[in-house]
């Protein structure tokens, strides 16, 4: 269906900002923006460290695209403020993002809600090591609670290598959870508005898909369909927006989950606004269903609202 794109107004991509995923901001928003005014908006780059949010109102904006990511974006600080504006915004709310963003609580939420979550404990310096993979199994992964982009994380083998995982993870963010490792298939489920596009399977070298892999390599090789059973993949995409909504998100977003030979699977975290680079994986689930960047970028858009 065509829209009115005037309608829409003046518009702010939010990108670049504070956060250790700065760069892969900045590559998110400047494609969100040359698709945008590929379509006819009257969008503009606007970077949270150059200018004032506060200029928002001042510059005559009428709504903003979040292509922000971590801390100070995604987290519900930026939110907050938008909210504060009365700035209709993409994405989750300030409760959505500030849950989402946190690894810990998002899994409390989840174990409430039934919501399949590998087993977890969080480090501290007085942490018991050997307890820790005891408890968890090796190998386990280590990363920081409220950091993305797999930045701070490390896949331990052996206890001895928990406190240097712990201590590369405390660089980013003090509370660091350790976290079952499940052996198996990575997917990815992205929602846009009500609906859970098709599964990606992801298929890195050496099950690598790191910072780096993510976005600066072609190794990483992305199966959308993702060849699973069907009635594996709609149940998977049932419990998606399940696991989206319980944590009061809205808008758009991705899950994260793994998908063991047995058929379990375990959500790992959810992404209130993911990453929209050339490598990203919402584009590609939204490609599967005929849906091209730019008219993806649009319909995000649309959803721009308050939400308090």
């Amino acid at each position: 269906m065509s829209i009115d794109v005037k309608k829409l107004g003046r518009v702010a991509v939010l990108m670049g900002g504070l956060s250790a995923e700065r760069e892969i901001s900045l590559l998110s928003g400047n494609g969100v923006l040359a698709a945008l005014r590929e379509k006819g908006v009257d969008a503009h780059a606007f970077d949270p460290v150059v200018s004032s949010l506060f200029d928002l109102p001042r510059e005559k904006f009428e709504r903003v695209f979040i292509a922000l990511h971590g801390r100070f974006g995604e987290d519900g600080t930026v939110q907050g403020v938008l909210e504060t504006l009365k700035m209709p915004y993409t994405g989750s709310g300030v409760l959505g993002s500030a849950l989402a963003m946190d690894k810990w609580r998002t899994k409390l939420i989840w174990q409430a809600a039934g919501i399949p979550t590998p087993k977890y404990k969080m480090l501290a310096t007085d942490s018991d090591w050997r307890a820790v993979a005891d408890e968890l199994k090796l190998p386990l992964v280590v990363k920081p609670a409220r950091e993305g982009s797999s930045i701070g994380v490390t896949r331990v083998n052996t206890a001895n290598d928990l406190v240097a995982a712990f201590q590369l993870a405390c660089k980013f963010d003090p509370l660091v959870i350790a976290e079952e490792f499940i052996a198996g298939q990575e997917l990815t489920a992205s929602v846009v508005g009500a609906e859970a596009l098709p599964l990606i399977r992801i298929e890195a070298p050496e099950g690598a898909y790191d910072y780096q892999n993510k976005y600066f390599t072609d190794v990483v090789k992305y199966h959308c369909p993702s060849g699973i059973r069907a009635d594996v993949e709609e149940q998977i995409r049932k419990a998606t927006l399940k696991a989206f909504r319980v944590l009061g998100c809205e808008g758009w977003g991705r899950a994260d989950m793994m998908l063991s030979p047995d058929g379990s699977y375990s959500f790992l975290e959810m992404n209130t606004s993911p990453g929209m680079t050339s490598h990203s994986l919402v584009p590609i689930a939204a490609r599967a269903v005929g849906m091209s960047y730019p008219d993806l970028c649009v319909r995000i858009l649309q959803g721009a609202s308050l939400k308090s």
